[in-house]
């Protein structure tokens, strides 16, 4: 695949996952309109354990099938590829019913690690509730998310783009009526109300899984095709078949939950750390949902820019190390990288210097002394989350994923060990800086790993790193001017609208002025591999 593929292919994987990031951020607003923080809360402690509960179900096989199929369709083997789609099927509806019946039967150990018994704010009752009810989404989902992965091995990324855009829609139509309904019109109770929002995620699953047999059916003639079209097959016996596969899906399944591992020690360790160190339950119970849910839907934005990258780029690399084309594997790795730096770094910046009126234009100003801070330190995990998630995908392509889960599991000792005694010393701040350190850590050796590997050059990522280091800082300039400057009339804590007011002055400002840099000294189409046309029509940089 040419790397001007793998940006089509990310650009419509990174639209698809954006979007469906966007409507889960938006709908936010009306949510905790109707449940409040507390119940934003609540929400957010059922789906760290179903994230983590849905992975290991999965075993990390939607992606290695992606990974497995582009392998042997660009071996000309087809039937192989097919095959180990049909038997994953039915191994995922087994795993799903299994998850299903864990994380249902253990909420309520869970709910108990969560909350303090007794204590004001949510009760352990409630969490249990909610996450039983999250819990049927695992009968659907893992089988559902095996379909995508076969699409995205014939590099079709269209399928899961689309498919996922449908799921949140679906869900989010039903969770705000729900809650709406419960609420406002029956009277009901939040506990209640934030039972059925979680219950979404079973409608918003059926809803995905109806998009992808359209595509299905409709793809299949191509696929059938392909199949007549073979001249080769390696014929693996089901066991041969399934030993590779799991080969290479044991590192999809700690990569995958790399961050909700991370959040779940949080939700685990937080409320009980500050608790036990003199704050009350609901104010630590708004510092965790501060970062850890709500904070972590506007950081995780940029973040999906490398899921896109990393689940386009997956197949090509994996190609591209197979037909042992060395230069073109370097020119996607280097692409991938510079894609992270480019759009991201002054995206989790800008994040940052204008935390408070983010939060408070998005939440309400009602905790904003609590949640802008937080928000602001939290901003630059973004950054390492999406080096994480790009450097992992690497390691796979070139069949080192087995360093992926070492790695990993460094990361996750440092933040076990570091982040009770972190947030002793520096409160809810504490959590962020372990996890920093934590993911930090991962990065590092994941980027040393394929260095001594495959004697990858950081030569030209190192200079154009420093190139967007001068332009977020002239650009981190001009939206602090433009702070200082608006604060003589207008300030974020008048209210939502003057939060949005300045938020929306400081993003067209920032962003104009690090995308003229950027156009102006080429560097937009010397990483994305052509120029940026309608950019021509705003900027008038001659033509070349």
């Amino acid at each position: 695949m040419a790397t001007s593929n793998i940006v089509r292919g990310t650009m419509l994987l990174t639209a698809g996952i954006f979007i469906s990031k966007f409507l889960g951020m938006i709908y936010v607003i009306p949510f905790e309109w109707l449940v409040g923080e507390t119940g934003t809360a609540l929400f957010s402690y059922a789906y760290t354990p179903y994230n983590i509960i849905l992975s290991i179900s999965t075993v990390g096989v939607p992606l290695a099938v992606s990974k497995f199929v582009a392998k042997y369709n660009s071996l000309g083997d087809y039937q192989t590829g097919r095959r180990i789609f049909k038997n994953g099927l039915s191994l995922m509806m087994i795993t799903g019913v299994i998850s299903f019946l864990v994380l249902f039967f253990s909420a309520g150990f869970i709910a108990k690690l969560t909350l303090v018994e007794g204590s004001t704010g949510n009760s352990v009752e409630d969490a249990t509730m909610v996450i039983r009810m999250v819990s049927f989404a695992l009968l659907i989902i893992p089988s559902m998310s095996i379909a995508r992965g076969f699409f995205q091995g014939y590099q079709s990324m269209g399928p899961t783009a689309v498919s996922q855009v449908v799921e949140q829609i679906a869900r989010i139509i039903f969770l705000l009526i729900s809650a709406y309904l419960i609420v406002r019109v029956f009277e009901g109770s939040i506990p209640l109300a934030v039972g059925f929002a979680t219950f979404a995620t079973f409608i918003g699953a059926i809803a995905s899984s109806i998009v992808l047999y359209v595509y299905w059916k409709k793809r299949k003639p191509y696929l059938d095709s392909k199949l007549q079209e073979q001249e080769r097959s390696y014929d693996l016996p089901l066991k041969g078949l399934f030993k590779e596969l799991f080969h290479y899906a044991g590192p999809f399944i700690l990569v995958g939950i790399a961050t909700s591992l991370y959040q779940i020690i949080d939700q685990f360790t937080l409320i009980r750390t500050m608790t036990s160190i003199g704050y009350t339950q609901e104010f630590a119970e708004i510092s965790y949902t501060s970062f850890n849910y709500l904070g972590h839907k506007l950081v995780i934005i940029p973040v999906t820019l490398a899921t896109g990258l990393s689940l386009a780029m997956l197949p090509a690399i994996t190609k591209s190390f197979t037909e042992n084309k060395q230069v073109q594997m370097f020119k996607q790795m280097n692409q991938a990288f510079q894609i992270i730096i480019l759009f991201v770094v002054p995206a989790v910046v800008g994040l940052s210097l204008l935390a408070n009126e983010a939060y408070g234009s998005l939440y309400g100003l009602e905790t904003i002394d609590i949640s802008g801070p937080l928000l602001a330190w939290y901003a630059p995990v973004g950054l390492f989350f999406a080096f994480f998630t790009v450097s992992s995908s690497v390691l796979q392509g070139i069949e080192r994923q087995q360093f992926a889960v070492i790695s990993l599991s460094a990361g996750l000792i440092i933040k076990l060990v570091c982040n009770i005694p972190f947030i002793h010393l520096f409160g809810a701040k504490g959590a962020i800086f372990a996890t920093i350190l934590a993911v930090a850590t991962v990065v590092s050796l994941n980027l040393w790993k394929i260095k001594r590997s495959v004697d990858f050059s950081f030569h030209q990522i190192f200079k154009r790193t420093m190139l967007v280091g001068i332009f977020v800082t002239i650009m981190g300039c001009v939206v602090w001017l433009a702070k200082w400057f608006l604060g003589f009339s207008i300030v974020y804590t008048d209210g939502r609208m003057e939060s949005i007011i300045i938020l929306a002055i400081g993003v067209i400002l920032g962003a104009s002025v690090y995308l003229w840099l950027s156009y102006e000294s080429t560097l937009l189409e010397r990483v994305l591999g052509n120029r940026i046309r309608i950019l021509d029509k705003f900027f008038k940089r001659k033509r070349e």
